[in-house]
């Protein structure tokens, strides 16, 4: 009886409190300049941002909602399943028309495989939008019962909160629990390529999940004005369902869902939406700045980021905390307005004057920032939780043990099959016609089980990110000679422990770990391949263990699927080698062996020689692979690949034909692209002689204007990327690059280019002051997407690619979901890109 009792509270305190929302939080929706729906508090975005097809549902299209200053809702489209999951089919938008007058957004969608196309127009009525699906014809049968209009709310935005479905209560759920059921697998409509991302065990079966309610108005979190959204059907006929799509995959989302009625055409399926908006909400202060603190001698400028509708004040204060607790105001300045950027105002707040070592915060209006340091030794210890964790933990081939805890068990020891040829991957690896190698498809290359990295969130092997990393290492080792130890290796057990001292230096053991799998590569294949990675998409999403990606056994194919002898398997789950021969990726080979040799000298002579053996070979061969090679990347990046490998073979072997080659393409690659050739440009100055510093000096001085204009261009005075991937690792080539520039041009380029591309990383940025480094500063990502994101947790050290813009103008960086990876993947390059400015900036501060 008590429980049944407080169901009837819930049910009468969530009716009251709904009906207040609705009659006090009305404010209609108009179109805006920028082509969605706005009112203080809600934006409604039409299809802004289209399904791109590259990696599928980015969660990150069709119709959505930022929410008081979160987008909570997105996908809004016709799906083909209840939760559809990443790689199921996505629509193709054929047109979008913006009518202002009418105050309403028409789009075309289609899905080609099906030759079903429909029509979408929202308007804005009421306090809400509704939507309207036309069809010229009916659902294809085949469609019929899959059809259906969706639209997707953001889990975390929603825990702990409630619904009403037409009046009745209910939880929505913190972790998936509601009912599901098996089809058979003719039912179901296929994913991309005939790929499948359930492993149904040869059982040709299929999940479907159930809804956890069904009626005509749903209403979600009406106890919170924020969130509140009120859905309604138009028609007495069609009903609507609530969803959880993380049955079937974690980073599904909450979505209602109306299936498209049979055998009608015309206006088929009518909504009424209403996110609940707050009267003159206004979105609070953002006080934006480096979480990791600041050394004395810098600038130092905080920005403020304001609602587009917000009165800036005149001035902030910079507080000291002192031994006994006590706030000290030691500056009160001026607030600066810098203007609009985005969707935003901003202003600036310089601090520079204050040079005194201690803690501070800052304080503005009634916004107070968290606490940070200013120090002469700021930086020096900020790139060791990525050296220290981060990096071991994505180890391939090697258990990895940290105190109490297991990351993951020696993995992939089955590498690895010859890819099949003509066969285009789930993740963009593709094969032509021929394996290019002397290996049929499917058979067993040997030697591959050793070394490398997991390349991001995933478990794949990429040798470009590779090659990436071991330039960032060896760079690193060779300017600063970080002689730090926190990492136990040892090869023969296939162990690694962390926190764990061997008495060598860390940095020249990954540089040694990343070599031994490119090498491996030449060695047993004869160049470098694109990647080597799990060929089922039911494998690819693993999350958990890397041991259990496969079953860790060769395939053989003389046993039955899930069948084995104990030494081999008859499950075909063993990685697949890419092999397909670029010339951009032997010369970027080529340039990380070479400069690895130099590293691993003393250190591992036999894999130093190797590496020095291969990547001359690889560049005596690629005068003649460079005619038949007509790959993207060759053609836009091969020739500042093939600057960088003579660069590095120069270096090495101090062979003067390796700087005529350098000579011979540098200029070029500056005049292409000025931005990606200058840094390896730079990198050759000490190796060059003066009319090469003259000479360059002209491009510097172009490169300088490039930056100044980046201040125009946003208040941070960085490059901030606006396409599906974040731009952190533009910020710290940006850095390092004025690194470089301000070592050998200081009466050209100022350090402080460096320190705003580090205040950027470490949270002066758009949308929140968090580091964009987990465990560096004093507050710093603590949800990543990495390979426990399943945890909603994070790598020590990892850097993400920070913020991502929602077109037209909503910058974005989840730290409630991890599951966005163009804000929140981290990457091997990436990682060791800025351990090098780390150290770098180090430096720097330290006048070395």
């Amino acid at each position: 009886m008590q429980s049944v009792s407080f169901f009837k509270k819930v049910l009468f305190l969530s009716q009251a409190l709904y009906m207040t929302c609705g009659i006090s939080f009305a404010q209609k929706l108009q179109i805006n300049d920028s082509g969605y729906f706005e009112t203080p508090g809600v934006n409604v975005m039409v299809f802004s941002n289209e399904y791109n097809g590259i990696f599928f549902d980015e969660k990150t299209s069709g119709i959505a909602l930022i929410h008081h200053g979160v987008r909570t809702g997105t996908g809004g489209a016709i799906r083909l399943q209840n939760t559809p999951e990443q790689w199921d089919l996505i629509p193709k938008m054929l047109s979008r028309k913006v009518d202002a007058k009418s105050n309403g957004i028409e789009v075309q969608l289609r899905y080609e495989q099906f030759d079903f196309n429909s029509r979408i127009i929202v308007t804005s009525k009421d306090n809400g939008i509704e939507i309207n699906v036309y069809l010229d014809k009916p659902v294809p049968e085949k469609l019929q019962g899959n059809a259906g209009f969706n639209l997707e709310f953001l889990p975390s935005a929603y825990f702990e909160k409630t619904y009403l479905v037409d009046g009745k209560p209910g939880l929505l759920p913190l972790y998936p629990s509601s009912t599901t059921s098996i089809e058979p697998i003719s039912k179901k409509i296929p994913q991309f390529a005939g790929h499948t991302t359930f492993d149904d065990r040869g059982r040709n079966e299929f999940i479907v999940p159930s809804p956890i309610a069904t009626g005509k108005t749903i209403v979600l979190a009406p106890e919170d004005a924020e969130r509140e959204v009120k859905i309604v059907s138009g028609s007495s006929e069609v009903n609507l369902m609530l969803f959880d799509g993380r049955n079937l995959a974690q980073n599904g989302w909450f979505i209602v869902r109306s299936l498209l009625p049979s055998n009608k055409t015309g206006k088929v399926l009518t909504w009424y939406v209403e996110p609940n908006a707050i009267p003159g909400w206004k979105r609070a202060p953002v006080i934006e700045f480096s979480q990791v603190g600041y050394n004395p001698a810098q600038e130092k400028v905080a920005v403020i980021e304001l609602d587009k509708n917000d009165t800036p004040l005149k001035t902030a204060s910079l507080f000291q905390v002192t031994g006994d607790g006590k706030y000290v105001e030691k500056l009160k300045g001026d607030v600066k307005v810098w203007g609009r950027y985005a969707r935003y105002n901003y202003g600036k707040f310089d601090f520079s004057i204050v040079k005194d070592p201690g803690i501070y915060f800052i304080q503005y209006g009634n916004q107070k920032t968290n606490s940070f340091s200013i120090t002469p030794n700021v930086y020096d210890d900020i790139w060791h939780p990525t050296l220290d964790v981060w990096f071991p933990v994505q180890m391939d081939h090697m258990e990895v043990n940290e105190a109490y805890r297991v990351w993951h068990g020696a993995p992939f020891l089955d590498d690895a099959l010859q890819a099949p040829t003509d066969h285009q991957h789930f993740d963009n690896y593709r094969m032509g016609g021929s394996t290019q190698t002397k290996y049929k498809p499917l058979e067993r290359i040997p030697g591959l089980a050793v070394g490398g990295w997991f390349d991001a969130g995933d478990f794949d092997i990429q040798t470009g990110s590779h090659c990436n990393a071991l330039l960032s290492l060896v760079d690193t080792w060779e300017k600063f000679k970080p002689m730090r130890d926190e990492t136990f290796v040892d090869y023969p057990s296939r162990y690694v422990d962390i926190h764990r001292p061997d008495g060598k230096p860390d940095i020249l053991q990954q540089i040694e770990h990343g070599t031994l799998n490119v090498v491996a590569q030449l060695k047993n294949i004869g160049h470098p391949v694109r990647g080597i990675v799990v060929p089922n998409l039911h494998q690819y999403h693993h999350l958990g263990d890397a041991i259990n990606e496969t079953d860790n056994l060769p395939y053989n194919p003389d046993l039955k699927p899930y069948e084995t002898d104990g030494k081999s398997s008859g499950t075909l789950d063993d990685r697949w080698a890419f092999t397909e021969r670029t010339t951009f990726l032997d010369y970027f080979a080529a340039a990380a062996l070479a400069a690895a040799s130099r590293a691993l000298k003393g250190f591992d002579d036999t894999l130093s020689q190797q590496s020095l053996f291969y990547a001359k070979q690889l560049w005596r061969e690629d005068d003649s692979i460079s005619k038949t090679d007509t790959s993207g990347f060759s053609k836009r990046f091969g020739s500042n690949l093939k600057m960088s490998a003579a660069l590095q073979l120069f270096i090495s072997t101090k062979d003067e034909r390796y700087a005529r080659a350098f000579n011979d393409v540098v200029w070029q690659a500056l005049e292409r692209s000025l931005i990606f050739a200058m840094e390896p440009a730079l990198e050759a100055v000490p190796y060059m002689d003066d009319a090469y510093k003259n000479k360059l000096k002209v491009y510097v001085l172009k490169y300088k204007a490039i930056c100044n204009d980046y201040s125009k261009q946003n208040p941070y005075g960085v490059p901030i990327a606006t396409g599906g991937w974040g731009g952190s690792g533009g910020v710290v080539n940006f850095a390092t690059t004025n690194y470089y520039a301000n070592k050998f041009y200081p009466d050209v380029v100022p350090e402080e280019n460096v320190y705003k591309g580090l205040n950027y990383i470490f949270g002066c940025h758009p949308y929140s002051n968090i580091s964009f480094v987990s465990g560096v500063g004093t507050k710093s990502k603590k949800i990543t997407y990495g390979n426990n994101r399943a945890n909603f947790s994070f790598i020590a050290g990892g850097i993400v690619p920070g913020i991502l813009v929602i077109k037209p103008d909503f910058p974005e960086n989840k730290e409630d979901w991890p599951f966005f990876w163009g804000e929140n993947e981290v990457t091997v390059g990436g990682c060791a890109d800025y351990i090098f400015l780390a150290n770098a900036a180090g430096a720097m501060a330290a006048g070395k």
